[in-house]
């Protein structure tokens, strides 16, 4: 069964940190190029890093640059997006993706980040 499930989102003030984690089962997530999306309600869902096929970094948001980082483990086929300076507009679900070029194949199921003092 092929999936991909986030985990790692939580309650946080700003300027704290999280990490997201990104579990793929029954694929490689290295046979794909790699995205962090996030959504908040009324808004399109959208992109905040991606990680090429061959682990290039290959966007981050201006939103989002020099806080966030992109990442993966071949070894452990997961992934990961480290967010640290957390704002408060950062709240959000963040959805992780695995990618054939600009088209998502596979979705995650979404965890929420909240940032509130």
């Amino acid at each position: 069964q092929v999936q991909l499930v986030e985990s790692g989102g939580d309650t946080v003030q700003p300027g704290g940190s999280l990490r997201l984690s990104c579990a793929a089962s029954g694929f490689n997530l290295t046979g794909y190029a790699m995205g962090w999306y996030r959504q908040t309600p009324g808004k399109e869902r959208e992109m905040v890093a991606q990680m090429s096929l061959f682990g290039d970094v290959t966007y981050i948001a201006d939103s989002v640059k020099g806080r966030f980082t992109i990442s993966r483990d071949k070894y452990k086929n997961t992934g990961a997006l480290q967010m640290n300076d957390l704002k408060t507009e950062d709240t959000a679900i963040y959805y992780c993706a695995s990618m054939v070029r600009a088209a998502v194949v596979y979705w995650g199921q979404g965890t929420q980040v909240t940032v509130s003092s």
